[in-house]
Order: C-alpha cells, then sequence, then structure tokens
C-alpha cells in the first residue's frame, strides 16, 4: 500500500514540477524572442537556461515514470510481504500447537496429531489409526473438547472430529 501512496505523490508533484517547468520555458521562449537572440549576450544567457529547462523536463519525466511505475506495476513487495506473513503465521500456528501438545498425555497427543493430519476425520476411522478401543477414544476427545481444543459434529450415525485450535 505504500507503494500505491508514493506513485501518487510522485505523479502529483511531477505534474506540479512540469507545469512549472512549462511555464518557465514558456516565458523563456518570450524573452528569446522579445531580444530577437542574434548572437549575444542576452542570448546566450537565455540559451542556457533553456538547456537547464530541457534538464528539467528530463528529471520531470523521470519523475511521472517513477510514479506511474509505483503506482501501477511495483505489486512484488507486496507479495512478499504477504508471503513472510503467511509463513509466520503458520510457524507460530506451528509453535502454538506444539504448546499444546506439551501439556497433553501420549493419548491425547496421539489423537490430536492424527485430527491435526486429517481434519474432519471421523470417530471410526480415528479408532482404526489411533489404534484405541471406542470407549478409550470416546473418553480422551470428551476431555479433549471439554478443554475446548476439538469439536465433533454429527455426520450420519458417526462424529467427525475437527481441530479448533
Amino acid at each position: 500500500m505504500e507503494q500505491k501512496k508514493l506513485g501518487i505523490l510522485l505523479v502529483i508533484i511531477s505534474f506540479v514540477f512540469g507545469f512549472f517547468l512549462l511555464y518557465f520555458n514558456v516565458n523563456l521562449s518570450g524573452e528569446s524572442v522579445e531580444l530577437g537572440c542574434n548572437p549575444s549576450e542576452e542570448c546566450t544567457s537565455v540559451s542556457q537556461l533553456i538547456s537547464v529547462t530541457n534538464v528539467g523536463f528530463g528529471f520531470f519525466g523521470f519523475m511521472l515514470a517513477l510514479g506511474f511505475y509505483f503506482l501501477f506495476f511495483n505489486k512484488t513487495e507486496q507479495k512478499i510481504f504477504d508471503r513472510l506473513e503467511d509463513e509466520k503465521m503458520k510457524e507460530v500456528e506451528k509453535e502454538k500447537f506444539a504448546m499444546i501438545l506439551k501439556a497433553l498425555d501420549d493419548y491425547e497427543r496421539r489423537v490430536m496429531e492424527i485430527v491435526k493430519e486429517q481434519d474432519g476425520i471421523t470417530q471410526n476411522t480415528l479408532t482404526l489409526r489411533a489404534n484405541m478401543s471406542k470407549a478409550k477414544l470416546s473418553y480422551i476427545l470428551q476431555e479433549l473438547e471439554r478443554r475446548g481444543l476439538v469439536s465433533r459434529v454429527r455426520k450420519g450415525k458417526t462424529l467427525e472430529v475437527h481441530l479448533r485450535v
């Protein structure tokens, strides 16, 4: 977003600068016509000032082009920023999940890891993957649900297990 603001600012400044250059150049042209501009001392000073305005027009063009570039074409910085932010969020989520796992016993930890691998896993499939009895798994899931770590949603005759963290 800062690139866009910078682009708008550069375009505005370059238009103001270009207006003053154009005004100055018109005045110099009028002065050279007034003097008749034969090779004389006054004409060389006007000629030098016209050269300076040509450099000014070059600077005006550069600022205008840079402003349009920032305004319309430079999106890479935002993409890099978004990617870094996503990676940081994923890393924070991993650390948060690791901290939660440290507070759980082995059975709860195993269930949480399986549910994280396959969110929305049915309780029957979870029984098979965790290698636990239905009663033990049901008790563990009730405990995890009470702590707010998982939620169970009825799906047909079985329940789907989803992570809440």
